[in-house]
């Protein structure tokens, strides 16, 4: 897989739209999949980068769909839950 640090980050256009319409700031994209609080498995073989992100005094789970290619992380999608419970996964 090689150090993500490394690798490129594609936003797809409708990944972008989504963005801007949930006003998520790209650089926050950037920052979760750079520096994941935790990454699990998707639907599909796609990834889930996660991490806690506060917005407006209220503490949220951003979550980063994306793709992995040799050279780059493709996003897919990236959302806002305050659903902590759902989708961050207790290691054991």
């Amino acid at each position: 897989m090689g150090d993500p640090d490394k690798k490129d980050i594609d936003i797809i256009p409708l990944a972008r739209k989504k963005l801007a319409r949930r006003q998520i700031p790209a650089s926050w994209v950037i920052e979760a999949l750079r520096a994941p609080a935790q990454v699990v498995e998707g639907h599909g073989g796609r990834r889930v980068a996660q991490k806690r992100i506060t917005k407006e005094g209220k503490e949220y789970l951003l979550r980063v769909v994306y793709e992995e290619t040799a050279a780059a992380h493709v996003v897919i999608t990236a959302y806002l839950t305050s659903d902590f419970a759902r989708y961050w996964k207790e290691t054991p």
